[in-house]
């Protein structure tokens, strides 16, 4: 609970203040600062700030008792907040038309999930996803929110998987298939926005964001050629494993071994 307090703008010390008065309302400062260890002064300031930020409200006496102001209401207050300095950030901070597609890079966990959210959160007609199934978890929640908003979201995963999501297509791994030290996913939304990268357990965390059309295009085009594969091999799957073996080893060997590619 601490830390989802501090997402809504609360420091440390005033969640735990907020959480006892949460469990015990209408005790003292003095009592607050035994409950949570810490000095009296330094827990009035944080019941001065609860109190400017609309999360606790005392009643006057001798000493001043305090009350947390009921979650529900809380976080109905700040979401209204949020809401009308947004909507003034946006009518003022209009975004400078750019003359050249960016390129962004991120490293780490915290800021691949970080570029994931705000991407996906910003989609408005389409999703595209391709990804690994035992990286599924780091997109699966926001393409549930998302298609909840009326996002078309499709899924592309290599592997298996087990998902709510109403589209997903699934690439049948070959028994040479390993899970690799590095799993490569790509994410497009509205054609104008991608992120490419890959996780691993051995390599950093690392992704790409673009709205070059460029590679816009390029994620479009394999989408593409994925939708037209799958139904192709779900047509047709006598005839392509008679003519090219069982998951293409024919035609796969025909370039890796033959052709001395290695590919």
């Amino acid at each position: 609970m601490i830390e989802l307090l501090k997402k809504i703008g609360l420091s440390d010390l005033e969640a735990r203040c907020y959480l006892t008065l949460h469990e015990e309302p209408g005790i003292s400062g003095y009592e607050v600062a035994k409950r949570v260890s810490v000095s009296r002064t330094n827990v009035y300031s944080a019941l001065r700030s609860l109190t400017d930020k609309g999360a606790c409200r005392y009643i006057e006496g001798d000493p001043a008792r305090y009350d947390a102001v009921p979650i529900e209401q809380l976080t109905k207050h700040l979401q209204n907040e949020f809401e009308q300095v947004t909507k003034v950030l946006v009518d003022q901070l209009k975004t400078p038309p750019r003359i050249a597609p960016s390129f962004y890079n991120w490293q780490g966990d915290k800021q691949l999930r970080t570029t994931i959210h705000r991407i996906i959160a910003n989609a408005k007609d389409f999703i595209i996803v391709d990804i690994w199934s035992e990286d599924l978890h780091w997109v699966e929640g926001d393409l549930l929110d998302a298609e909840k908003r009326g996002v078309n979201v499709i899924l592309i995963t290599i592997g298996e998987c087990q998902s709510l999501l109403k589209n997903i297509f699934v690439h049948i791994r070959n028994d040479d298939w390993s899970i690799s030290n590095l799993r490569n996913f790509s994410i497009l939304c509205d054609s104008s926005k991608a992120i490419l990268g890959g996780f691993g357990d051995s390599t950093k965390l690392t992704a790409l964001e673009t709205d070059h059309p460029s590679v816009v295009g390029m994620l479009k085009t394999a989408f593409y050629h994925d939708l037209i594969m799958q139904h192709i091999e779900n047509d047709f799957e006598a005839e392509l494993k008679e003519k090219y073996g069982e998951k293409y080893k024919k035609l796969l060997d025909f370039y890796s071994n033959e052709k001395g590619w290695n590919i």
